[in-house]
C-alpha cells in the first residue's frame, strides 16, 4: 500500500502571486499536484519531505494540498493570499 503524503508546515504563511513557498512534510516523492485552495500550482519536489512551489495566479486564502499516488494531504492551516 502506498504511503499517503502529509503536510506539516509551510513557509512563508502569506504572500502574493509569485511568492516562493516551501512545503514541509512527508511522502512527497512522486507528487502529481500541488494546489493553493484548489488552484493548481507548478512545483518541484526537492525531497520526500520538501516541495518548492509559488503562489499561482487566481489563488485565494485557504489550505495547501499535495497529491501523490498515495492520496491527497491538506494543510491544517490556511495560506493567506
Amino acid at each position: 500500500m502506498l504511503k499517503a503524503p502529509g503536510i506539516f508546515s509551510f513557509t512563508p504563511t502569506t504572500g502574493r502571486v509569485g511568492t516562493s513557498v516551501t512545503i514541509s512534510g512527508s511522502g512527497f516523492t512522486g507528487a502529481t499536484a500541488v494546489a493553493f485552495n484548489g488552484v493548481s500550482a507548478s512545483f518541484t519536489v526537492s525531497s520526500d519531505t520538501a516541495i518548492q512551489t509559488a503562489v499561482p495566479a487566481g489563488a485565494t486564502t485557504g489550505p495547501l494540498s499535495v497529491t501523490t499516488s498515495g492520496g491527497t494531504a491538506n494543510s491544517a492551516n490556511a495560506f493567506t493570499c
